[in-house]
């Protein structure tokens, strides 16, 4: 629930805020998402404020007011609506991440069938090189107790977890076993680009 106290809109926020509303548009514009699904995000990391897509909000109507500004917590602090039930992983990220401004999350069509089948996306092509050193990973499948809990928490403990040893710079995207994939970058639409 928002606090009482209101941020100071700021010239940044603001931008960002647009940032990320662009974000969860160009999902939409490159066939990315459907419905609702899906959400991008971005941090302002001196101010320690996350602005996320709204939950169940379609595309077509969203504006940047509707988006929730939340803290490092996860913790709403502005906005009427509910953020995103994936909040809980970006959250995790941009803990773990320090140098990230922008995750995504998907359910399109070609990452999430191999994220169902369990299997990284190999480094076959050039293309692929110049984005993701390696193949994209897929972390490990969630136990029940995981995924009957906190589970979008818990799928950034398993994306975490899978990146011990890995460089989240080098390969900027990770699939989800049985979901489907994030995407991060240095800003929102740097995570739209490596999820495209």
């Amino acid at each position: 629930m928002p606090t009482d106290s209101a941020i100071m809109p700021t010239k940044a926020l603001q931008q960002l805020r647009e940032e990320v509303l662009e974000a969860n548009l160009e999902l939409v514009r490159r066939g990315l998402v459907l419905y609702t699904f899906g959400n991008a995000s971005g941090i302002l990391r001196d101010e320690r404020l996350i602005v996320i897509k709204p939950s169940g909000v379609p595309y077509e109507t969203m504006k940047p007011e509707h988006l929730v500004l939340t803290d490092l917590d996860g913790n709403v602090l502005e906005g009427d609506l509910r953020p995103s039930s994936d909040l809980p992983t970006h959250v995790a990220l941009y803990k773990a991440f320090p140098e990230i401004g922008g995750v995504v999350h998907t359910h399109s069509e070609y990452a999430t069938a191999w994220a169902q089948a369990r299997r990284e996306i190999p480094c076959f092509g050039t293309t692929h090189a110049d984005y993701f050193h390696g193949p994209v990973p897929v972390t490990e499948p969630m136990p029940a107790n995981e995924i009957e809990g906190e589970y979008e928490k818990n799928t950034g403990s398993a994306i975490i977890r899978r990146f011990q040893g890995l460089n989240a710079n080098a390969i900027p995207a990770v699939l989800v076993a049985n979901h489907g994939p994030f995407t991060w970058g240095q800003t929102a639409d740097k995570a739209v680009y490596h999820a495209v």
